[in-house]
This record gives structure tokens, sequence and C-alpha cells, in this order.
């Protein structure tokens, strides 16, 4: 009987990132308490910049983020939006982490918790996925309820089905 598995990861799919930072940045531009506001938005590999001049706008600008990739099923447990800054000129920063993998201790957590379902399958750490085989389809969906019930509070995602 052949094996199935899947892997679980975090990755946050950068085409629909960059098409949800693209819709924000059109709206921004027509929303009307915007209108001659600077606004920054700056994606670098792992984090996203944001810049407004005050921190109502910042505010504004976040929730319009978090709408527009909610919208393209892009889960928001994969951004880390960090403290507002402000600078000299009394324009507001703020960094936002982007998860990109999963880290040591949440692919603990994940092989823990699958260990502890009694499940017929292995859960194995792979640098920073998780993967898992079993010799069902219907333990590996299983698995898959069982993460997405887990309400974790980091992202988890499943690809590589075979």
């Amino acid at each position: 009987m052949a094996e199935f598995s899947f892997d679980i990861v975090s990755k946050v799919d950068q085409q629909e990132l960059s098409n949800a930072l693209d819709l924000t940045r059109k709206e921004v531009d027509n929303r009307f308490d915007f209108k001659g506001a600077k606004v920054k938005i700056d994606l670098e590999k792992d984090t996203l910049s944001l810049e407004t001049s005050d921190e109502m706008k910042m505010k504004q600008l976040i929730d319009i983020i978090q709408t527009k990739l909610n919208k393209r099923n892009i889960s928001l447990k994969a951004f880390k939006f960090g403290k507002f800054e402000t600078n000299v000129s009394g324009a507001v920063k703020c960094k936002t982490e982007i998860q990109n993998g999963l880290t040591s201790d949440q692919a603990k957590i994940i092989t823990k918790l699958i260990k502890d379902s009694k499940l017929k399958v292995q859960a194995r750490i792979q640098e920073d996925q998780v993967r898992v085989t079993g010799k069902a389809k219907d333990d590996l969906q299983a698995v898959q309820k069982l993460v997405r019930e887990a309400e974790l509070e980091f992202d988890a995602t499943y690809t590589n089905y075979r």
C-alpha cells in the first residue's frame, strides 16, 4: 500500500500579497480621508514598511491592508504589525514582519498536537516545515482538520500533497 503525505508550512503567496498591496495603494489614492497625506507602502523580503502622516491614518491603512489580505485568502496570522514609531518630521512608521516558514517551536507544537491525537500518521520536522505521512488519506485529512481547528497563534497551510 502506498504512503501519502503532505507538508504543513507557513508561507505567504508573494503574488497575492503584491496584488493586495497594489489594491491598497489604489484605494488610498482614491479615499477622501487620505487626500494630500503622504502614504508609503514598501515590501521587502519578509517585512512590510508602512509610513503615514499621523497615527489615525496608520490605523486606517492597516485596516485597509488587512481587509485586502482577507479578500485574497491570505491569513492575517502571518503578519506581526509592530509598534508605531514617530520620527522627527512627525511621520508615523510601522514595521510589519511577514512569517515565512515555521520556527522550531511552532513545528514542535504541531508535531505534539498530531502525536497526541493518536492518529495513524507520522510527523517529522524538516527545516521550516512539518511533513505528515500516513497510509490512509482519511487520516491525513483528519490531521488537516485537527490543525485547522487548533486555533494556533501562527499561520499554517498545507502543500505538497502526494
